[in-house]
């Protein structure tokens, strides 16, 4: 008796137990990942800039007209160079997002000294070289644009454009050689001028940045000094030059206002529980 009560309830139960498999089981909806998520640095900032500028002319040249003889011509300078010079300057711009921003900026070039030399004949008939000196200031004014080429830890390296026009002042030319030395009045003019950069900026703060980085500056050529004349109707001048490239080594801070230079991270939204189908 004993035994068949116990062979039923071994079956009841493996009867049970198979009718449970047979069951349709609850479908489970994974809860998404949390997924971080970088806030867009957006905003505008004010930078400061340093550099040490390499000077190079293109060339430099000048009219030659004679009364006497009708001769009207020119020449051109044997020899041209600039010393070394630096330049600071200002600026002021927009952060779009985390990839394009966008500034103007007003940078002032120190004053460069410029060295010249012609060949040509003295009053003696005899040949002869000059040496020619007069110094040079610029202002220019560029509006620039950068894109931001991803942030690596603390760094973003860019590159970028500008374009816009320079203030160049020139001094007075002193020309000297064996029959004295003569003095031309310099002149200034605005030229077309634009430039291309590249570097990084380093996150030194939320809203602090540094930046390194090179710029070429292509300024168009223009007026030098003016004409002086002599009592024998020779008339020399005005001058030209050619134009200038200057390459620079940059130094700057960037300060990024309010929260937009922060880029911080977003919460993520809390993970939903499990839901059962």
């Amino acid at each position: 008796m004993k035994k068949l009560m116990w062979s039923a309830i071994a079956a009841a139960m493996l009867g049970a137990s198979a009718h449970a498999a047979d069951l349709p089981q609850p479908d489970v909806v994974q809860a998404p990942s949390a997924e971080v998520q970088i806030a867009s640095i957006s905003g505008w900032y004010l930078r400061g800039d340093a550099s040490y500028s390499i000077m190079k002319i293109r060339g430099a040249d000048y009219s030659i007209t004679n009364a006497q003889t009708g001769f009207n011509g020119g020449n051109t300078f044997a020899r041209t160079s600039m010393e070394n010079s630096a330049t600071f300057g200002v600026g002021a711009g927009y952060q779009f997002n985390n990839y394009l921003r966008s500034d103007v900026t007003l940078d002032y070039t120190l004053r460069s000294t410029f060295n010249g030399s012609t060949d040509g004949f003295c009053g003696n008939g005899n040949p002869c070289s000059s040496r020619d000196i007069s110094h040079v200031s610029i202002f220019s004014l560029l509006a620039n644009a950068y894109v931001d080429l991803g942030t690596y830890g603390s760094v973003t390296p860019y590159v970028g454009g500008g374009i816009g026009a320079s203030h160049v002042d020139w001094d007075v030319l002193s020309n000297s050689d064996d029959d004295g030395t003569f003095i031309h009045g310099g002149t200034s003019s605005w030229r077309f001028t634009y430039a291309l950069m590249a570097g990084a900026s380093v996150d030194l703060t939320c809203n602090l940045k540094a930046d390194v980085g090179y710029r070429y500056r292509h300024i168009n050529g223009g007026a030098m000094f003016n004409s002086i004349s002599f009592n024998s109707g020779v008339q020399v001048g005005p001058g030209r030059d050619s134009g200038f490239d200057i390459h620079e080594v940059r130094g700057g801070l960037r300060y990024q206002f309010g929260n937009g230079g922060c880029g911080e991270v977003a919460a993520a939204p809390p993970a939903p529980m499990p839901v059962y189908k």
